[in-house]
């Protein structure tokens, strides 16, 4: 069986993500199997959790975060069912860029109530659920 290098994960609202950067240029989004190595090798466990909740967290964030990295948002998401908290960092593709590539998500994994309260509280956020 042959692995692809890269996946589809799902489609963003583009108004919504609007929050992060005005010129997005596309709503795929995708991960790599570079990012998913990333991944397990820095929280071991935490994406075989957190992947089947991708599309999930991307078209229903409970937050998005600014982040220090241009064109990426830190996005927050509960999964109540599972009592399940994690955090996914996700970079934009903008008009600007490069044609041909698409909006990717760099990181995931599970964070715990008290620091899902802290990045609440501490860092700025630009989008909430209603």
């Amino acid at each position: 069986m042959v692995k692809r290098a890269v996946q589809i994960v799902g489609r963003i609202d583009i108004e919504k993500y609007r929050c992060i950067t005005p010129d997005i240029a596309t709503d795929e989004v995708v991960i790599t199997d570079e990012r998913i190595a990333h991944i397990r090798e820095g929280h071991p466990g935490d994406y075989e959790m957190v992947r089947p909740f991708f599309q999930e967290a991307i078209s229903d964030p409970d937050y998005i975060l600014e982040d220090k990295k241009e064109n990426t948002g830190i996005i927050l998401k509960l999964i109540e069912r599972n009592e399940l908290r994690f955090q996914m960092i996700l970079r934009l593709h903008t008009i600007n860029e490069a044609k041909g590539y698409k909006n990717s998500i760099l990181s995931a994994w599970r964070i715990g109530e008290d620091r899902w309260k802290n990045y609440i509280s501490n860092k700025k956020i630009i989008y909430k659920k209603e």
